[in-house]
């Protein structure tokens, strides 16, 4: 008897098209003899619709339902998902979402989850409480400055040319894949990087700009959790904004990345360190960035990684076994 998968995706979150990328690569990835998948499409609007149903490998052509192409006779209560004995695969990023609010929701259903759980998706979808809690662990992340809606902004902005230096990047505290971060080089890009992020955030998150290699981590499992040998992002341009990250790919990846044994141990057991720190459970992906100084920051932890072409977290598994730690 093979088990359900019920395979969440799309969103309501500026990341909904990423969603869609990575659910496609997880529909095609699973192991059709022991299970059979159910797809549900969140719209932009927060509906729930029912879309395919898979009891073999889709075909390339195969694609799932998007914003373009509801078909809203389908639409269902959220609470239809439930399904005895299935298992939820909430492949979704960004807020509402990756957030903890469908964590929640799957708690109430008591329907079991992969991945995360509230509290760890929470705390890690908003970048300034991630870094109050994992200073809290001692590890070391950039150099930065918090500013909340409501703040003195002038104020702020000289808080930020007191303690930092520029380039400095900006970055919406509650969203990923690179949406709504911005390079400043002086005071009035500065001002032009935050009206950008607030259009995203309430709080935003201003960091000092670092030259640096970007280094990811995977992490497998609950309080006994594993990590890979890291793996890096190679890049074409300056800045991996989100076009170059899912729309121009201008990027290509190292597995595992050509660092020192000592780099790699201390990327490690930070990456395990945090995730144990912020709670987490199943799996994340854990950032660094590597300065050209030799410096080691946490950059962030990605509770629900991205399953797209483009993402390393599942290029993982071909070093997962060679780098399990004893």
């Amino acid at each position: 008897m093979k088990q359900t998968i019920i395979l969440l995706y799309g969103g309501r979150s500026a990341e909904r098209e990423v969603s869609v990328l990575s659910a496609e690569s997880v529909m095609r990835a699973v192991n059709y003899d022991r299970f059979t998948v159910k797809t549900f499409f969140i719209s932009q609007s927060g509906d729930f619709i029912k879309t395919q149903e898979f009891s073999q490998t889709p075909g390339q052509e195969d694609r799932l339902m998007t914003n373009e192409t509801i078909d809203w006779d389908k639409k269902v209560a959220p609470s239809a998902i439930y399904e005895e004995g299935a298992v939820v695969f909430p492949v979704l990023h960004g807020p509402m979402g990756e957030d903890g609010s469908v964590q929640g929701f799957l708690e109430v259903l008591k329907m079991p989850y992969v991945g995360c759980n509230i509290l760890s998706s929470s705390l890690a979808m908003d970048k300034i409480t991630t870094k109050r809690v994992l200073e809290s662990a001692g590890i070391a992340q950039v150099p930065y400055v918090a500013i909340v809606e409501g703040d003195d902004v002038i104020a702020k902005i000289a808080e930020v040319e007191e303690k930092l230096t520029y380039p400095v990047f900006t970055k919406p505290s509650n969203m990923g894949s690179s949406v709504g971060i911005s390079k400043s080089e002086n005071q009035e890009e500065l001002r032009q990087a935050l009206k950008l992020a607030f259009q995203y955030d309430s709080r935003v998150l201003v960091e000092q700009g670092v030259n640096a290699r970007e280094i990811e981590v995977g992490l497998l499992g609950n309080y006994d959790v594993k990590s890979t040998l890291p793996g890096e992002v190679v890049k074409d341009v300056a800045f991996y904004d989100y076009d170059a990250k899912y729309i121009d790919n201008k990027i290509t990846m190292d597995i595992p990345a050509k660092i020192s044994d000592d780099v790699i141990a201390v990327m490690r057991r930070n990456a395990e360190t945090a995730f144990r720190a912020i709670g987490g459970l199943g799996l994340s992906r854990c950032d660094f960035f590597y300065t050209d100084k030799g410096e080691i920051f946490l950059n962030e932890l990605n509770t629900m990684p991205g399953f797209t072409q483009w993402s390393m977290y599942h290029y993982f598994g071909t070093i997962w076994e060679s780098s399990t730690q004893t």
